[in-house]
């Protein structure tokens, strides 16, 4: 990643150059893009470092959701670039301006191979984090203006036709605007606690009610901390009965949710039929991720 970030940063100084002595808007807008790309990694690279960091009394998660911040803020900055090209767009197509057309295709040619390059490294850790995955949608959606950028470079060649460039450059924008909502969208979902993606809750509640020994479930919340970090809070009610056979529940309960939902946190609250739920009978927390299927300490109150 961190290479990744160093190389971007050096293609851009030179995209950049060479788009300004071109006269190339869609050079120097796909220069923008790979500079919130090198920015993008550069935050990615940054929260995969501190998600390390072991949680603490004042960090209780850990860092889990540093890197979704990042990919928020990532997005945030691609729809400022993307608005910016418009603008610059549209004062071209009313006074265009002629533009080199080699130098366009040489150097967004050298863009195609690069972002392929860093792209291919990325594709691997994309599958599993929000954050990753925002870093190598920006490689692929930079490698397709690139390829943008040669095309109206061809045109600009063959038939001089200028207008070429800016109407690229408005492609360009929109596949930054369009790239950028999904990570936008998912970023904001986690940071609201929302429901993660593509999780069923009604199944999930049933997992929960089919458990023996579970009488009801309510309560339920399911949310995303950071990548490959769910959480799930539950009561359940069960009959009167021992705390040995109500840890056993307990531990099926957590042993269901890791296994059909890939909830790895739960903390589940037992409660026991005919108490009121303030009196709360046993609190229990397990954590899967901590030992396999979890430890469980148990209090009485």
């Amino acid at each position: 990643m961190r290479f990744a970030v160093l190389l971007t940063l050096a293609f851009v100084i030179g995209e950049a150059f060479a788009g300004y002595f071109a006269h190339s808007l869609a050079l120097l807008s796909d220069a923008g893009h790979n500079f919130a790309d090198a920015a993008a990694l550069g935050f990615s690279w940054y929260a995969l470092w501190i998600a390390r960091k072991p949680a603490n009394k004042d960090m209780t998660y850990g860092y889990h959701r540093v890197g979704i911040l990042a990919a928020l803020v990532n997005a945030v900055s691609l729809v400022v670039i993307a608005l910016l090209i418009f603008w610059e767009a549209i004062e071209r197509l009313r006074t265009p301006e002629p533009v080199h057309g080699w130098l366009m295709i040489i150097v967004a040619a050298v863009a195609i191979g690069v972002n392929l390059v860093i792209g291919f490294w990325l594709h691997a850790g994309s599958k599993h984090d929000i954050n990753v995955r925002s870093a190598y949608l920006h490689m692929m959606g930079d490698a397709i203006s690139a390829l943008g950028v040669v095309i109206a470079g061809i045109v600009v060649v063959a038939t001089a036709w200028h207008l070429a460039d800016p109407i690229v450059s408005f492609l360009i924008a929109a596949l930054i605007l369009w790239s950028s909502w999904g990570i936008l969208k998912e970023s904001v979902n986690i940071l609201l606690e929302a429901t993660p993606e593509g999780m069923d809750m009604t199944a999930v509640q049933r997992c929960i009610a089919t458990v023996p020994g579970v009488r009801g479930v309510h309560d339920l919340h399911v949310w995303t901390v950071g990548p490959g970090a769910i959480a799930c809070s539950v009561h359940i009610l069960v009959a009167e009965q021992t705390v040995r056979e109500g840890q056993q529940i307990l531990k099926c309960v957590v042993d269901e949710l890791l296994h059909h939902h890939g909830i790895n946190h739960t903390t589940v609250q037992v409660e026991v039929e005919g108490h009121e739920s303030n009196e709360m009978y046993c609190l229990i927390e397990t954590d899967a991720s901590a030992a396999g299927v979890g430890h469980a300490g148990h209090h009485h109150h």
